[in-house]
């Protein structure tokens, strides 16, 4: 296959945002960052904070987390690297305070995530 050639094909391809910062703590995840982890809707937090507040419950939907994977950085494939399918910048905050999200957790952190 050939590379992207403009912004429909971009989009069809549904890429992953690659959101450039924890959603609790606001920490810097650069598109290499092997500390950045996602729900299946793309919520982006640190091992940190779903390790230490979170319990592997995504506080928007209810779901677990995994590694973001790394987009990489060279076109190995003509046309398809960072240089052409660059990180979102805007920079997402949460949608709940953190009482809440706390309360939320409780509540559904004993049940697997293939069981939520």
């Amino acid at each position: 296959m050939g590379t992207w050639t403009n912004d429909i094909e971009r989009k069809e391809a549904r890429l992953l945002e690659l959101r450039p910062n924890c959603e609790w703590c606001d920490k810097d995840l650069p598109p290499a960052s092997q500390e950045a982890m996602i729900c299946t809707y793309e919520c982006t937090f640190c091992r940190t904070c779903v390790e230490a507040h979170l319990r592997n419950v995504c506080p928007n939907c209810g779901g677990g987390f995994c590694p973001r994977p790394i987009r990489p950085h060279l076109d190995r494939r003509p046309g398809v690297s960072l240089r052409y399918q660059m990180p979102s910048t805007t920079r997402v905050h949460l949608s709940f305070d953190k009482a809440e999200i706390a309360d939320f957790v409780r509540g559904v952190a004993h049940i697997p995530p293939l069981e939520r």
